[in-house]
């Protein structure tokens, strides 16, 4: 009885949560400008591009060279960080605001050992993680199994974030798919950098709700195996804005004028049918198996109010060999209390995973 009314706690404090977030009027919602026009549509045609359709064609990406400055060091650690041009092609490039055209990471490594001898996981934003400091602190413990970690700020995010756009709340629709089409980009060219110019001997990519989202899809389109470590991670960006707590931060209103706009008036309903229809593009399940599965863990909540559990478990089933694990508790609980699982969760995937004796990349 007990565990049951934990699970609910878990559950109500991720709506309380959410309708303070979402419901209050503290914030402006989501994509209140409406849908993005032209840049939607041409996103629209680029994502349905992504997938390879022949090994290997969108492989090796552009080799980033990042300007680095040391942020602290001692004897076992050092912390850089690191500004580098999006690698995204010039249509990308032109569709992102200005203020996200330069990409910042930061790397934090361990001193007592080559990097051949170790791992690095680069760690990709969810929805409303601006800064650094959250991810370092999910990877730092790492840092004495000899496991870099290496932050990715997101385009939208943190000193990327347009001028106009208040916190997390992207101003149209379109700016989610940009989001997510430049994340990509700028990881594979990461993980790249990582093997070909540090040379570390194995390699992996996380990241909570949004970002395990992305995080995924780096994995999925890698054309040799890394860890791959979604936590609190839907299926599809449908899940969290049609069916989770999201879809009431999300401004329905302006996105039904908008489309008034240009073509006949739809209902509510319609306006929510052209949305799944939209995010379908972001669902996993339709992207490679990744070439080492049993090297893919995901890790859900329980009694998560944000993702629901029969969508984690549809990656499990799209991806034979991957493992679920659960941990109990909702969004927001396990967000804040399980750090230590996710931990235990990227020590095992990269412990699943061959030593690089060279580099065929």
């Amino acid at each position: 009885m007990v565990t049951v009314n934990l699970g609910i706690l878990h559950y109500v404090l991720d709506h309380v949560y959410g309708a303070f977030m979402h419901r209050t009027r503290i914030s402006t919602p989501f994509f209140s400008r409406g849908w993005g026009g032209p840049k939607l549509d041409m996103l629209e045609k680029m994502i349905k591009q992504l997938f390879p359709e022949v090994e290997g064609q969108n492989w090796p990406p552009v080799l980033i060279q990042p300007i680095w400055k040391t942020i602290w060091e001692t004897k076992q650690a050092c912390l850089r960080e690191g500004v580098f041009r999006t690698p995204c092609d010039e249509q990308l490039l032109n569709a992102l605001p200005p203020e996200s055209h330069n990409a910042r990471v930061a790397f934090l490594m361990p001193k007592n050992a080559l990097p051949e001898q170790m791992a690095c996981v680069v760690h990709l934003a969810g929805t409303g993680d601006h800064t650094f400091e959250r991810r370092l602190r999910l990877g730092g413990p790492l840092v004495k199994q000899n496991i870099a970690t290496m932050v990715l700020e997101s385009p939208f995010y943190g000193q990327r974030r347009p001028v106009l756009q208040r916190g997390a709340k992207l101003l149209c629709v379109s700016d989610l798919l940009l989001l997510g089409r430049a994340t990509i980009e700028e990881a594979r060219s990461l993980l790249h950098w990582l093997d070909i110019e540090a040379g570390f001997g194995k390699m992996g990519v996380c990241g909570l709700s949004m970002g395990g989202v992305h995080a995924a899809m780096v994995g999925s389109l890698h054309p040799t195996p890394i860890a791959t470590l979604p936590f609190l991670s839907p299926h599809s960006a449908v899940v969290a804005f049609c069916e989770g707590i999201l879809k009431h931060g999300t401004a329905w209103e302006a996105l039904r004028d908008d489309l008034a706009a240009q073509k006949a008036a739809m209902t509510l309903e319609e306006v929510r049918e052209r949305m799944r229809n939209v995010l379908s593009l972001t669902d996993v399940t339709r992207f490679p198996i990744p070439k080492n599965p049993k090297a893919v863990i995901f890790v859900g909540a329980t009694d998560d109010g944000y993702i629901p559990k029969h969508s984690v478990l549809q990656l499990e089933k799209a991806w034979p060999g991957s493992e679920v694990r659960w941990v109990t508790g909702g969004h927001v609980s396990s967000f804040l209390l399980h750090n230590g699982e996710f931990r235990r969760a990227i020590v095992d995937a990269l412990n699943r995973l061959p030593w690089n004796k060279d580099s065929s990349l």
